[in-house]
C-alpha cells in the first residue's frame, strides 16, 4: 500500500491554496512540469489539468481529472498515464493543531500499472511521495509567506 504522511507546519486554508492552484503542480509534483487548466474549474469534480511529463531526456503529456472534491480536507484524481494506465491519488488534508497533516494514497487503477502492481512498485512509490510531499510543504510555506517561484 503507497500510503505517506507529512506534517506541514501552517493552517489547513494555506495547504488547500496550493491543493486548489492548478498551475502549482509542475512545482511540487515529482516527475511533472508546466502544468495548467484543462478543462472546467479546478478543483471541482471532473475538471482536468495537463502536464509536462519528464523522465531524462524523456517528457511526454500528462492529464489528472479531479475524483472527488471535499474542500479542504478532501482531494482524489485520477491521473492519465498514456499506455500504462490510470492512478488513483487521494490526499487528506487534516488539522493538526494549527498545523496540517497531509496523507496520500496513491495505487494503480487501470491498465497494466492495475495489473502489474506489486510491492516494489509500492517502494518506488513511497520514494516519490517523500518527495512530493517535501515539495508540497516548500511550496506552501514559500505561498503563504508571499513569495513567487523564479522560473
Amino acid at each position: 500500500m503507497a500510503v505517506r504522511h507529512r506534517l506541514i507546519e501552517r493552517p489547513v486554508e494555506d495547504v488547500w491554496a496550493v491543493l486548489a492552484d492548478p498551475t502549482s503542480y509542475g512545482d511540487w509534483v515529482v516527475g511533472t512540469s508546466d502544468s495548467t487548466p484543462d478543462e472546467g474549474t479546478w478543483p471541482e469534480v471532473g475538471a482536468g489539468i495537463t502536464y509536462t511529463v519528464r523522465l531524462g531526456r524523456w517528457s511526454g503529456r500528462g492529464r489528472t481529472v479531479v475524483r472527488r472534491c471535499e474542500a479542504p480536507h478532501v482531494l482524489e484524481l485520477e491521473a492519465e498515464s498514456g499506455w500504462l494506465g490510470t492512478a488513483r491519488i487521494a490526499l487528506k488534508v487534516r488539522r493538526w493543531g494549527r498545523n496540517t497533516l497531509v496523507i496520500i494514497d496513491e495505487h494503480p487503477l487501470r491498465g497494466p500499472a492495475a495489473k502489474l502492481h506489486n510491492t516494489a512498485i509500492d517502494a518506488f512509490v513511497q520514494v516519490r511521495h517523500r518527495t512530493m510531499l517535501a515539495r508540497l510543504a516548500e511550496v506552501v510555506e514559500r505561498t503563504s509567506r508571499g513569495e513567487h517561484q523564479v522560473s
